[in-house]
């Protein structure tokens, strides 16, 4: 099958050849039909992130199954799936316990003796986050995918594999914005705007939305936001500070830098929570006042939107078709597969919300 194979940092991807094994017993081979290109990805191919290559990236996506495993009970062929990567093995502590995201389990993935999931040049290729999905196929376990209603249009049925469900997840789940409350967003491309959505869906009675593009602010306002901040020249704790009086319920960082993650916890209010969302390179130190820690101010991280992916995604197709989730917005650019370094070069820019690799049908 054709792929998008990285191989280091700082060079552009190639489309190549990989080889893709028949389903295990609890596997689950999709054909990609959309995949969005996402930060995240953009982290591991300029290097900020390591990992093991060659590989294919990719990770927020949707597609149509193909063939099942002998055991799996959850989808069958023809069915249309959303991916996600947090795949869960269902009888750990972290699942047990309704964490479903915090699942580490190896029992999700084929042990080093079995046949690779994928092959490079007859080789072992590493899967990445469980999904390597900027391929035509993906093999995946089955609590790696979601059936959703076939009505759903499938380009943006992708952008729930993450950044719909990361944003909303960490309002919903993770933070569990109330109604009423105030949240600031800072940084508005697809996981922020999918955060101002969220907390509107929540019932957040001031949504401030705060960025250095007036293009992305126009974007949050469709999304719900109440109140924009331009964030170029100006002091952004203080803006939030005079909008709000005292400062905000809930304040999410959708950028992953050491000084926006530093402000989301400065512009709390008493017993007010930072989320941070974004991915900040490691080892990097956060710096805040612990005085303020004395009045009940939290800061916390969310990992993919702390979700129960087998219901949180149905439900966020729902809303989609119910018009309370803004998916059309949300997509700037419909590429091919041999497009996606151009999707790269937008993503490093910073002026679209989202571009989607799709895949003939």
């Amino acid at each position: 099958m054709k792929a998008a194979v990285f191989h280091r940092p700082g060079q552009p991807l190639s489309i190549e050849d990989i080889a893709i094994a028949k389903p295990g017993p609890r596997e689950v081979l999709i054909r990609t039909r959309a995949v969005g290109v996402c930060h995240s990805d953009l982290h591991f191919v300029d290097g900020v992130f390591p990992h093991p290559a060659p590989v294919v990236l990719g990770h927020e996506a949707a597609g149509v199954v193909e063939q099942v495993g002998s055991e799996v009970r959850t989808v069958k062929p023809g069915d249309h799936v959303v991916t996600c990567l947090s795949v869960y093995c269902g009888h750990c502590e972290h699942c047990l316990t309704g964490h479903l995201s915090l699942c580490e389990s190896p029992d999700t993935r084929r042990s080093k003796g079995d046949e690779p999931r994928l092959a490079y040049q007859h080789k072992p290729m590493p899967q990445f986050a469980n999904l390597s999905a900027f391929a035509e196929q993906m093999l995946v376990h089955e609590h790696a995918c979601v059936a959703i209603r076939r009505d759903m249009p499938l380009d943006r049925a992708a952008l729930i594999g993450c950044a719909i469900t990361t944003g909303t997840g960490a309002v919903v789940n993770t933070a569990k914005v109330a109604p009423g409350e105030t949240v600031a967003v800072i940084g508005c491309g697809g996981i922020g705007l999918a955060a101002i959505n969220g907390a509107a869906l929540a019932g957040a009675g001031r949504i401030i939305a705060i960025d250095m593009l007036d293009s992305k602010l126009e974007l949050a306002r469709q999304f719900g936001a109440t109140d924009l901040i331009q964030a170029k020249d100006i002091d952004v704790v203080a803006a939030v500070r005079e909008l709000t009086g005292q400062g905000v319920h809930h304040a999410f960082e959708c950028i992953g830098l050491k000084a926006t993650a530093e402000q989301a916890f400065g512009m709390l209010r008493r017993g007010g929570t930072a989320t941070v969302i974004g991915m900040i390179k490691p080892g990097t130190k956060l710096e805040i006042d612990p005085f303020h820690l004395l009045y009940e101010r939290r800061i916390q991280g969310s990992m993919m939107g702390s979700n129960r992916f087998p219901v949180d995604m149905p439900r966020l197709v729902d809303f989609y078709m119910a018009g309370k989730l803004h998916l059309d917005q949300m997509i700037s650019r419909r590429l091919r597969l041999e497009q996606i370094n151009e999707a790269f070069d937008e993503l490093r820019r910073g002026e679209l919300a989202r571009s989607v690799i799709v895949f003939d049908s």
